[in-house]
């Protein structure tokens, strides 16, 4: 099985997960034909699966997704910034030349898109593997169940299950903000397992009731839920942001 792993606007954080797991990828003996962050000896031919951390930010890099999508049979997208446009996406709620500006004292110099976008607002993605940084369990999921023929499973279900399977007490009940209820569950809920609040890292579930949470949150006291939104790693997320914007 050939596989490629490609990286745009992030931190690279994600990447390690695949050091991690390098003991059983040895024992499947995948070939990894293109990885920069691992190998010095890369080849841009076919991939069976390709792994894409970072969201898309330049002119660049949304030319080089497509060519990504071309030469793969499967595109799984990893971390936030690829899933939902990472914290660097706090720019698209901004003036991007006032940002542009600020930042850089030549800005004519710079050739960056206007807005920090998730790799699905450009190609087709078959796989999404949440988290900042994701979970090395679910990574090998992936990987090790389309070696094996089948199709990898991946938690859709909201953060309060794990919480209800593994006995967490309810952390809102507890006095502290949660956006449990409309995360997605896969990170074990180790912020509440340490009586912390959820801060949404693994991204909104499918069709997230997002009223309903805003009324705890104002009836606790919490503040605006969106305050906790939009400052995250998520806040540009599809359905977050809903579906009218895309180009």
């Amino acid at each position: 099985m050939k596989i490629g792993v490609f990286k745009f606007a992030s931190c690279d954080g994600c990447q390690i997960a695949f050091f991690e797991i390098s003991k059983e990828l040895i024992k499947m003996d995948v070939d990894i034909q293109y990885f920069l962050e691992a190998q010095s000896e890369n080849h841009f031919d076919h991939f069976d699966i390709s792994f894409v951390e970072g969201s898309i930010s330049t002119p660049e890099q949304e030319e080089r997704i497509k060519q990504i999508r071309e030469k793969s049979k499967k595109v799984a997208v990893i971390g936030a910034c690829a899933v939902s446009g990472g914290i660097q996406s706090v720019r698209n709620f901004m003036d991007f030349f006032d940002v542009l500006s600020s930042v850089y004292p030549s800005p004519d110099y710079i050739k960056s898109l206007e807005k920090s976008k998730p790799v699905s607002d450009y190609i087709d993605v078959d796989y999404e593997l949440r988290g900042c940084p994701i979970n090395k369990s679910q990574l090998l999921e992936i990987i090790s169940s389309l070696y094996l023929g089948k199709e990898p499973v991946l938690p859709s279900y909201p953060l309060c299950l794990e919480c209800k399977i593994k006995g967490i007490p309810c952390v809102l009940i507890l006095g502290k903000p949660c956006l449990g209820s409309i995360t997605v569950a896969g990170c074990g809920a180790i912020c509440p397992s340490f009586s912390r609040g959820c801060y949404g890292c693994f991204g909104p579930i499918k069709n997230p009731n997002i009223q309903s949470l805003k009324e705890v949150f104002e009836n606790h006291g919490f503040g605006d839920i969106y305050s906790h939104i939009l400052t995250g790693f998520n806040a540009y997320n599809r359905e977050f942001r809903g579906n009218d914007e895309k180009d």
